[in-house]
């Protein structure tokens, strides 16, 4: 199997190169993308997916609107109109919009220097944001491993693996790095309606990293659960709220109940950067509503729905704190009370950050 980049410039620096998660994973393919347009319309169709993922691809796109735009007046009216559209792309995932507010202070704090100068420096805070969550991920991934043990079931949603974020992933990334290390575990992967992210790509890199995974439907993870094939609950994250309520893929909320009921610890595994001190609980996230398409024709050879039935189509749910063990970031796992915690995670951040940069 050839090595997967999901992200990168090309050689020259003028164009982003994305692996299609679409194709997977019948078809490795990768896209070019030259224009803010082709970027929204990867963002939008899920072509590039995975909150961290979204953030970088994000910082790399601002960064070539800067490189394309060779028009003298306006130049910092336009990259603001670059930003509110590429932020509109998926609304509920927070990186995103991270990303795109940390470019956006690179461009104000270089704005009175050489075009070509505010362009170079756009390029370099990009692939400072790729780097650190490369960083960020290894991280995540060893304080993950801490609550694992040899032989464990570990059940996961949706997709949080290198092809969502940059290497290992969040909620994969503890049973990669287990793997590298010859502590074997046994996943089981839900398929993931309503796109099957699960299916596609959890169990393809899983598989293709010779990790023992079992994929199961979505409503056969209480079973499992009930046979005691599973010990840990392992997801990702799209918006933590700072009070601890976390919204991730459609489904994960169900998990959080059933992990509940059968005692199963449940952790969410996330960057720092995924969490939104500005929104105080999961009723303040908002949930991105998606194509009715996807649920009644789009995976199917032929449409398994009649024609003009209502869909109701969230893209995710909010997992209430109470039913959350742990979260998993960089700077450990955090328990609640969650808001103070964060406070602390951050304030270690900053300061072992302030220690490498002096």
């Amino acid at each position: 199997m050839e090595k997967i980049e999901n992200i990168r410039l090309n050689e020259n620096g003028d164009a982003l190169i994305l692996l299609d998660q679409t194709r997977l994973p019948g078809e490795i393919r990768y896209l070019v993308i030259e224009s803010r347009e082709q970027l929204f319309e990867a963002i939008t169709k899920l072509r590039v997916r995975g909150a961290p993922a979204i953030g970088i691809a994000a910082a790399y796109g601002y960064y070539l609107c800067a490189l394309r735009d060779k028009d003298q007046e306006d130049f910092f009216r336009r990259m603001d109109d670059a930003e509110r559209y590429l932020a509109s792309a998926r609304p509920t995932a927070v990186n995103l919009t991270w990303a795109l507010a940390r470019m956006r202070a690179a461009l104000k704090r270089n704005a009175l220097k050489p075009r070509d100068e505010i362009v170079a420096l756009l390029k370099e805070e990009a692939t400072a944001i790729h780097r650190e969550d490369i960083e960020a991920n290894k991280r995540i991934s060893e304080y993950g491993m801490s609550v694992l043990s040899p032989g464990m079931g570990v059940l996961t949603h949706c997709n949080a693996g290198p092809l969502a974020t940059s290497r290992y992933g969040t909620a994969l990334g503890p049973i990669l790095l287990a793997h590298e290390q010859g502590v074997e575990l046994h996943v089981f992967a839900d398929e993931t309606r309503p796109l099957l992210q699960g299916a596609r790509l959890t169990a393809f890199e899983l598989k293709n990293a010779g990790v023992d995974v079992t994929l199961i439907c979505d409503n056969m993870a209480g079973e499992v659960m009930k046979e005691g094939k599973v010990q840990a609950v392992f997801v990702g994250c799209d918006r933590a709220a700072r009070n601890g309520d976390a919204a991730n893929k459609i489904g994960t909320s169900s998990l959080a109940v059933l992990a509940k009921y059968y005692g199963v610890p449940f952790y969410m595994l996330m960057p720092l950067s995924t969490v939104d001190m500005n929104t105080a609980s999961g009723r303040d996230i908002k949930i991105e509503q998606r194509d009715p398409e996807e649920v009644t024709a789009l995976i199917f050879r032929e449409r398994m729905a009649p024609d003009g039935v209502k869909v109701y189509n969230p893209a995710f749910d909010v997992v209430e704190h109470e039913l959350i063990t742990a979260i998993i970031t960089e700077e450990g796992v955090i328990t609640e009370p969650f808001e103070e915690n964060f406070t602390k995670a951050f304030e270690r951040k900053k300061e072992r950050t302030e220690k490498t940069d002096a």
